[in-house]
């Protein structure tokens, strides 16, 4: 079982499930192709007035399934079709989504769950929520693109913390730094996830489309050609800095020493 994405109607209101059970809902190449089918598929509905993102069991997302990276991490082709395609594909169809999107932040947030909260417009966490993008653990650097999102959304200070220390947040310190709109003592994040949307439902549709394209407008964008020649100005930059030693023994030993050897809980995503 890869996981799904679970896409259901309820009025104007359009409820977006992560669900991948017993993995803490952590992404596999399946879930990122739907979640781009499924924004794909709202955008085109005028009927729709808000998005709820969500994780099944308690969790929103732990991250990238790693179970599957040995399948194409060390094969360049592969890893850029990953990114390029999967993930920025899946992300991209959030961030040019019209319709407002509201995150139900519980559990664990990291990696890719990380990335998919950033693409949303209003994050409600629940006090108990964990953030972080521990993909150096791995020995895996952030593809640009990725980094430059989490950037924009999280902030310096916090993208440095998480990608250079594979540091995890509280649900507290994000808000703080500006990163969640909304932090609900325990068992009250989804009701108000909830009773946000439903604000926003009652609203204008078309005034909040018309928002959102002029907020996306005035936002600065994700390109990476201001970022200075030194640096990976595209995915074929960052792979030929990063595949090299993705490529060596000594990475893959420690890649597969880690797949032997990760607890039960840490067996299928980058937390």
């Amino acid at each position: 079982m890869s996981g799904h994405i679970r896409f259901e109607r309820q009025g104007a209101l359009a409820l977006v499930t992560l669900s991948h059970p017993g993995k803490f809902n952590a992404m596999s190449r399946a879930m990122w192709r739907e979640l781009r089918q499924v924004f794909t598929t709202i955008q085109a509905e005028p009927a729709v007035r808000c998005v709820l993102v969500r994780g099944e069991g308690g969790h929103f997302c732990a991250g990238g399934d790693i179970s599957e990276y040995p399948d194409f991490r060390f094969d360049e082709a592969g890893l850029r079709d990953f990114h390029d395609n999967d993930v920025w594909g899946g992300l991209q169809a959030m961030l040019d989504c019209d319709v407002p999107i509201v995150a139900q932040i519980e559990g664990n947030c990291m990696g890719a769950g990380v990335e998919i909260a950033c693409c949303c417009d209003i994050r409600i966490a629940d006090a108990a929520a964990r953030f972080g993008a521990p993909i150096a653990r791995l020995g895996f650097p952030m593809a640009p693109r990725e980094a430059a999102l989490v950037l924009r959304e999280a902030g310096a200070l916090t993208a440095r913390e998480m990608l250079l220390e594979a540091a995890v947040s509280g649900a507290e310190l994000m808000q703080q730094r500006g990163f969640l709109s909304r932090v609900m003592p325990g068992g009250q994040c989804a009701s108000e996830a909830a009773a946000t949307a439903a604000r926003i439902t009652a609203l204008a549709p078309q005034a909040a489309r018309l928002n959102k394209q002029t907020l996306r407008a005035l936002n600065r964008p994700l390109g990476l050609d201001g970022i200075a020649p030194a640096a990976p100005d595209s995915i074929a930059g960052f792979l030929s800095r990063a595949y090299a030693y993705a490529d060596s023994p000594e990475h893959r030993e420690g890649i597969n020493a880690f797949l032997q050897k990760r607890p039960s809980n840490f067996s299928t995503s980058e937390t």
